[in-house]
């Protein structure tokens, strides 16, 4: 499975760094999101979900609602992305709703657990 984690981060106790090392460990292929890193884990970081390299089959949220309000218009641009999961925390009513205008159907739930790991 190819993964987008925006907001992935170097700090461990993020959840961005947590949701990045528990896809590793299900030998998925990572693919973070932060304009403020260049490596993650040892993974490319990207600037901007436009850059990222596609299809993706999942773009986990682990960013502030506001922020992700920013990034879901150029997510929904690409056309090559399946599911899209708003972590706890970084959900909003407004995020949700954009979410479904742009024809996301957002899954609401942790992505780290849905894949048998634990945060």
């Amino acid at each position: 499975m190819r993964v987008m984690i925006i907001g992935a981060s170097n700090d461990r106790h993020r959840f961005g760094n947590k949701a990045v090392r528990a896809h590793l460990r299900q030998k998925h292929t990572v693919l973070p999101v932060n304009p403020h890193e260049h490596q993650v884990e040892g993974q490319r970081v990207w600037p901007d979900v436009k850059e990222v390299p596609g299809p993706i089959d999942r773009a986990l949220f682990y960013v502030p609602a506001h922020i992700g309000l920013e990034v879901i218009g150029p997510l929904a641009e690409r056309g090559d992305v399946g599911e899209v999961w708003l972590n706890p925390g970084a959900e909003s009513d407004e995020l949700i709703a954009r979410a479904k205008e742009l024809g996301f159907v957002p899954i609401l739930a942790c992505a780290i657990i849905d894949i048998g790991e634990r945060p």
